[in-house]
């Protein structure tokens, strides 16, 4: 071979060389570069679209946690209606048995009517009768009725101006004609204090009748 084909030969082997060196760099160096960008790049990406798919799963689950927080308050304030519903029908169930309790305890108080009485002289010896009988005087309808006819002949205002009563100026008076100082002393409590009342006349010479001689009954005279 000529000396000058042998060193174009031999250039054209280094260019050669040269040029499969660059060829091997470069693409290497280009692919690396790529491969760290592209790499890089994903990875930003994942890492924003994790932090919203975090963000959007907190909110869901705040979301959540709110709605279970006011299911669970829901129940509790219906449970505690329940409960304080119950525990108003029991005290109002307990206030009812109390009360029928102290009204079976209470005494039954038998209303009775108010007794009347005719006003005339019938009358006034059964009411003259009845409080004799409350006070424990004896005496019967016959005896007051006798005396009082011999006495005033049933006249609630007769008076005695008369007999020694009289001149000593303390008459007799009333149905069964009774002088003032005999009244006063022999007066029935719930009676009348007039001497011309027809019962409180009765009841106080009654009074003073058993006193004396056991009962007006036993009375046949002046007395």
């Amino acid at each position: 071979m000529p000396k000058n084909t042998h060193k174009i030969a031999l250039a054209g082997v280094a260019t050669l060389g040269a040029a499969a060196v660059a060829f091997t760099v470069v693409p290497a160096d280009a692919q690396t570069t790529t491969r760290e960008a592209a790499a890089s790049t994903r990875v930003a990406y994942s890492s924003e679209q994790l932090a919203g798919v975090k963000a959007d799963i907190t909110d869901q689950l705040a979301g959540s946690s709110v709605k279970v927080d006011a299911i669970e308050a829901k129940k509790k304030a219906a449970a505690d209606a329940v409960k304080k519903a119950a525990a108003a029908k029991k005290a109002a169930a307990a206030r009812k048995a109390k009360a029928a309790s102290r009204s079976a305890q209470r005494p039954q108080v038998k209303l009775v009517s108010a007794k009347t009485y005719s006003n005339n002289l019938d009358g006034w010896i059964r009411h003259s009768l009845d409080i004799m009988k409350s006070k424990g005087i004896p005496g019967s309808y016959s005896g007051l009725h006798r005396n009082i006819m011999r006495e005033s002949s049933g006249n609630p205002y007769a008076i005695n101006d008369w007999d020694i009563n009289a001149i000593n100026g303390i008459p007799s008076k009333g149905l069964l004609q009774v002088i003032p100082p005999t009244f006063a002393t022999y007066h029935v409590a719930g009676t009348s204090w007039n001497i011309y009342d027809p019962v409180a006349n009765i009841t106080a010479a009654a009074n003073y009748a058993a006193h004396r001689y056991g009962s007006i009954d036993n009375v046949n005279s002046a007395y």
